[in-house]
């Protein structure tokens, strides 16, 4: 296992830290210092690889099992010399870097697929909370969006602020999380003199600041604020910093100043996909905070000069000043674009479908989340040929391709993935009793129900050709209880417990039941367990039971989690994101295959990321409503369409309702 330990300090500077670990003995285990994060990134992706590479070469046979099992560990007590003789090894087994074997990510017709994101989630929306962003300004090359959905709701205003950037993301995020103040000060007119309070851990800190508004009005005294960042980089590459206004014993205000809160704000940085002619990486950045109606209103109304006198407005215009520093430093933008590790075996993986070493990134979100901003961000390409192509695949195929994006999956065919020569039974959902109760309707609290999921978009039938992705359908398994645990210590093989659905009379009747154990970290600790079944036992041949009857390595591969805040705090919807997540890669799971049940125990507190946000959503979870869809991870092209396993709803769950269950 390897995990982001985030950033470090170490003397004057900071460190990307990465720790790697035997699962099955934590005694064994070590760290890598990175000096920025896209070194830490690609390391990330190199051990991905490698473990990739490992499974690939032992499904061959024994012979080359015991070739792998010659050395099979990095000793780091040993001494420099046979480190490096490792480290020499490795480097020889993964390629990180320019060169013959570096692989570019496959591309579909459309050379990019002009921005299909941006697309589909203008059109959804329906089965979750719209997003309706509307361009309202074009300042110095970046766009200001205001959320017209949430305006309406006479709350405050979400507006963002969106620009290109020609630089990596990886850049892009240590630029902004620098606390550098020769730097800061040629970007970042309102939060420059930074100072670090409080180092919590490597995905969260506390910093202190003080600004003097000469610059928006001469009458105003001095200011100072305290607030908190917290950060984490998704799978796909992208990474998000939240940012609130915070209060620390350490930093009262200070004399001649007077103290104010800065907006809560969140940044969100991802690389775009540039033309393989680009030398130049890009990345989309965009800044996204909360602001008082009135003066939005009047600003954007009337143009008013008092609004761009505030600090909303100085915090929108940092996206300005970013794009503007970053390309007037030739030394941050002469780099190359996002590296893909590639070895020798790729071919013969891609070819005979064993093994996916890469595959094109999603290009949109898997929740659909209703945004109609259209972000089509790439700047003009640089050969003016690849424009006019491009040009001409989009007007022949672009309204094929969008009839058939949104187009709603079917149901599953249970009769491919059930036993289709056993007679269905009937599950009656009031046979089973959970600790959490079925939602009734929509005003239900501190209750669970089971959507559809066509909020969720999955793999079609022709994703490895074109990486379109549809709505999703009807469940596989149906979800037929809840329970929510408080528990002292970490519990896993829940199933086995006596007090537990599997082990009643009922439970025991059912062909078959995924158990879904999410360990959520906390004082106390609480699990929540998801209970889905089927009507038939498991087709052994099938995609699901080549998981259910699989390896650790093959699950942890496959298993695959959407989430989607249908409603609650914009913050925590944008740490909690729409992307689909391999739980297997991002967090701890341990697997349970006994009489007619699979337990997957997901460990959300393994990772020091997975604890920052699910500690973020726990702090507003009686105001917000989760949507999460299960599935299992379609890399070939016979397993695809994907389909939903399961899905539920958990709406304003309660903390305090959890039943005590004795470990």
């Amino acid at each position: 296992m390897v995990e982001e330990l985030g950033r470090r300090k170490v003397n004057s500077g900071d460190l990307y830290v990465l720790r790697f670990y035997n699962r099955l003995d934590e005694t064994r285990k070590g760290e890598i210092a990175c000096a920025n994060a896209g070194e830490a990134r690609k390391w990330m992706e190199a051990f991905d690889h490698a473990k990739q590479q490992a499974e690939y070469e032992l499904s061959r046979g024994a012979s080359t099992r015991s070739k792998l099992n010659v050395e099979n560990e990095i000793n780091l007590e040993g001494h420099r010399p046979r480190v490096r003789r490792y480290a020499h090894g490795l480097k020889k087994l993964i390629r990180i870097g320019q060169g013959p074997e570096m692989l570019l990510r496959q591309s579909s017709s459309l050379e990019g697929r002009g921005r299909a994101d941006a697309f589909f989630d203008a059109h959804g929306g329906d089965a979750v909370e719209a997003h309706e962003w509307k361009c309202v300004r074009t300042i110095n090359g970046v766009r200001i969006f205001e959320d017209v959905a949430s305006s309406e709701s006479g709350k405050g205003v979400v507006v963002k602020a969106v620009g290109v950037v020609d630089a990596s993301a990886d850049t892009v995020f240590d630029v902004v999380l620098s606390l550098d103040r020769h730097q800061r000060y040629e970007w970042d007119t309102l939060t420059g003199d930074l100072e670090l309070v409080n180092y919590e851990n490597g995905h969260y800190d506390v910093v202190y600041g003080v600004f003097d508004p000469n610059y928006l009005t001469w009458w105003r005294s001095k200011r100072d604020f305290v607030f908190s960042r917290q950060w984490f980089r998704g799978q796909d590459g992208t990474y998000t910093i939240l940012q609130f206004p915070a209060v620390h014993k350490n930093r009262p205000p200070k004399s001649g100043y007077r103290r104010t809160k800065i907006n809560p704000s969140s940044w969100e940085i991802k690389n775009l996909n540039t033309s393989s002619s680009s030398k130049v990486a890009q990345c989309l950045v965009t800044q996204t905070l909360e602001i008082n109606t009135k003066g939005w209103f009047k600003w954007k109304k009337d143009y008013s000069p008092k609004f761009e006198k505030t600090i909303p407005f100085a915090l929108l215009s940092q996206v300005s000043g970013l794009k503007e520093y970053v390309g007037a430093n030739p030394a941050l933008t002469a780099e190359s674009p996002t590296t893909v590790i590639h070895s020798k075996i790729s071919d013969v993986l891609e070819s005979n479908g064993e093994l996916e070493v890469a595959e094109a990134p999603d290009e949109f979100y898997d929740a659909i989340a209703g945004d109609s901003s259209s972000e089509d961000d790439n700047s003009d390409d640089d050969s003016e040929k690849v424009n006019k192509n491009r040009r001409i695949k989009l007007k022949n195929v672009s309204w094929a391709i969008a009839s058939l994006a949104l187009q709603r999956m079917s149901a599953p065919d249970a009769n491919k993935e059930l036993n289709p020569d056993v007679t269905p039974i009937n599950l009656d959902a009031f046979q089973f009793h959970g600790s959490m109760q079925r939602g009734g309707d929509e005003t239900d609290t501190n209750c669970w129900t089971s959507p559809s999921g066509t909020g969720f978009m999955i793999r079609g039938k022709s994703y490895l050709k074109d990486s379109i992705k549809v709505k999703g359908g009807e469940p596989l398994l149906k979800l037929i209880a809840v329970d929510w645990f408080n528990v002292d210590n970490r519990v896993d093989n829940i199933a086995l417990h006596p007090k537990c659905l599997v082990q009643s009379e009922a439970g025991k009747k059912v062909p078959f039941i995924l158990v879904i154990n999410l360990q959520v970290p906390a004082k106390p600790n609480y699990s929540m367990v998801l209970y889905y079944a089927a009507d038939r036992p498991v087709n052994k041949n099938s995609l699901l039971g080549k998981f259910v009857e699989g390896t650790d390595m093959f699950r942890d591969s496959r298993f695959k989690l959407i989430p989607s805040i249908v409603e609650g705090y914009w913050m925590v919807k944008r740490a909690v994101g729409t992307k689909a997540c391999l739980l297997g890669k991002a967090v701890t799971c341990k697997y349970l295959r006994q009489d007619n049940f699979l337990e997957i125990d997901v460990d959300i507190g393994s990772s020091s990321v997975a604890r920052s946000v699910i500690g973020l959503v726990l702090g507003y979870v009686t105001s917000i409503v989760v949507d999460l869809a299960i599935l299992i991870e379609a890399k070939e092209e016979a397993e695809l369409p994907e389909y939903i396993l399961g899905t539920v709803r958990l709406n304003r769950v309660r903390l305090d309702s959890a039943v005590r269950l004795e470990n």
